[in-house]
């Protein structure tokens, strides 16, 4: 007979340790995501560098346990060729969403079209285009879908 002790997002298998990180959805990251920007936002404020944002998004991300890498590189691909240039994307969260970062006045058609290419050439299906420089943050998020 086997005992299960149950913990949010860990699991004991008798007196073995038999641990399983349960991953969360793209909507439960995007949450966290979307509140974290919302809280860096209200203590910064608008019309800093995209690069400041970027660093204490990174850190408080990093905080609360996710899995974030910065100015992640995303390959071109021309006729089963990697060519030597290539994409930024300024964080993957999780290996499941893109957070691309602006700070300028307006969103221009062509931010949103990096991001729909830097998730078609990762294969990620959410992105989340952030502009920090509004002074209310909900109107500088954009949710992005791919749809391959």
């Amino acid at each position: 007979m086997h005992l299960f002790v149950v913990f949010p997002y860990l699991y004991v298998l008798n007196a073995k340790l038999l641990i399983k990180i349960m991953s969360r959805s793209e909507d439960e990251l995007s949450e966290i995501i979307v509140n974290t920007c919302y809280s860096v936002h209200e203590d910064l404020g608008p019309g800093l560098l995209e690069s400041v944002y970027e660093e204490i998004l990174y850190y408080e991300l990093k905080s609360k346990g996710l899995k974030v890498a910065r100015q992640v590189a995303l390959p071109l691909v021309w006729k089963n060729v990697k060519m030597g240039i290539g994409f930024r994307a300024n964080l993957v969260v999780e290996n499941k969403i893109i957070v691309e970062l602006k700070s300028v006045d307006q969103i221009a058609p062509i931010h949103m079209q990096q991001l729909k290419t830097y998730l078609k050439i990762s294969g990620i299906n959410l992105g989340l285009l952030v502009n920090f420089n509004k002074s209310q943050l909900k109107e500088g998020i954009t949710r992005v879908i791919n749809k391959h």
